[in-house]
C-alpha cells in the first residue's frame, strides 16, 4: 500500500469511529450505574482477581492515585470485593463478585448488540477481517517499538 492509498492517517481514520463507540457505550454504562473506568475495572477483574490496586491500574492503565473512587463505588454497589492478603495482609485482593459478572455480561451483550449494527454496513467476510486485523493490531503494542520481532 502507497501513501496515496490513504487519505489520512490511521489516528484520523480510526477517531471518530472511536468517538461513535465510546458515545453509543455510554447510554449502555449509565443504565447499568457504571463509569467507563468502572466496566474497566469489571473487565480486568472479569478475567481473575488481581492482587494490588497498583497492578490493577498498570493492566486497565489508571492512574493509581485517581481510581479509588471508583473502586469504592464498584464495592458499594456489591460488583467487587476488596478483601486482605491472606499471605499480606497490607495487600487487598480484588475480585469480581457474582452479581458484578452477571452486570458485566449484560453491558457487554449490549455493547456488542451496538458494534454489531455498526459492523452490519459490511459484509460478513469484511467483518471477520476487519476484527481479525483490529484483534492483531491491539496485541502489537507500540508500532513505534524498534525492539519488537
Amino acid at each position: 500500500m502507497t501513501d496515496e492509498d490513504r487519505s489520512r492517517d490511521l489516528a484520523a481514520l480510526l477517531h471518530p469511529l472511536l468517538d461513535s463507540l465510546v458515545s453509543a457505550e455510554q447510554p449502555i454504562l449509565a443504565a447499568h450505574g457504571l463509569s467507563m473506568w468502572g466496566y474497566a475495572v469489571l473487565g480486568a477483574l472479569g478475567d481473575g482477581p488481581v492482587r494490588t490496586q497498583a497492578a490493577l491500574c498498570a493492566t486497565i492503565g489508571a492512574d493509581k492515585t485517581r481510581i479509588i473512587a471508583t473502586l469504592d463505588r464498584l464495592q458499594e454497589a456489591g460488583l467487587i470485593s476488596r478483601s486482605p492478603d491472606p499471605a499480606d495482609r497490607r495487600v487487598r485482593l480484588l475480585s469480581i463478585t457474582e452479581e458484578g459478572r452477571e452486570v458485566l455480561r449484560s453491558v457487554r451483550a449490549g455493547i456488542r448488540a451496538g458494534e454489531d449494527r455498526m459492523l452490519a454496513v459490511l459484509p460478513a467476510a469484511d467483518r471477520r477481517t476487519f476484527l481479525r486485523v483490529l484483534n492483531a493490531l491491539a496485541g502489537a503494542g507500540d508500532p513505534q517499538d524498534d525492539t519488537r520481532p
